[in-house]
């Protein structure tokens, strides 16, 4: 995000309380992460729609100058209201899922869900092959996409630094 808004100094990050371990790790790497880009971070959390609204009203009253979307299934269950609302605030966001940006969403960077996916029948066929759950090493995601949609950029005014359309697993246009 940062390298899409060079000029912000604050980014907001939204997460939801009541995913909370996912959501105190999460906000720590952000908050740790911040200095290093010369960006303040700004705090929201949102555990239900009135709060979403709020929490882009507070960015809007703040000035801030993008945000940051967790990972979460109570945001990824909003897509097209969180989406609509950065459109209406004209808010440059980044997500976790791919699917935001197909709703029309700017940005999006995390694990790859195909490969998740794959791994997740992989699991499947050794347990019913008689391996043990528990005997099962746990997998850290290794392979995350960046996808881009251009046409918003565009409507909010920014350049897709050459950059990043480079790392692009996807630019929808």
């Amino acid at each position: 995000m940062h390298e899409l808004v060079p000029s912000t100094t604050t980014i907001g990050f939204l997460g939801n309380p009541n995913n909370s371990i996912i959501d105190e790790l999460v906000t720590r790497d952000v908050l740790a992460a911040a200095p290093a880009m010369g960006v303040r971070i700004q705090i929201l959390k949102a555990t239900t729609d009135r709060e979403i609204d709020a929490a882009f009203e507070s960015l809007v009253k703040a000035r801030t100058g993008a945000l940051l979307v967790g990972n979460d299934a109570f945001f990824n269950s909003r897509i097209e209201e969180i989406v609509a609302l950065a459109a209406h605030h004209a808010i440059p966001v980044m997500y976790a899922s791919p699917e935001f940006i197909v709703a029309g969403g700017l940005i999006s960077y995390g694990a790859s869900l195909t490969e998740a996916y794959r791994q997740l029948g992989l699991y499947a066929g050794r347990i019913l092959k008689g391996e043990k759950p528990a005997d099962l090493p746990v997998i850290q995601a290794s392979k995350f996409e960046l996808v881009i949609n251009f046409k918003t950029a565009r409507a909010l005014g920014l350049a897709i630094p050459a950059n990043l359309l480079a790392l692009a697993d996807q630019v929808i246009e």
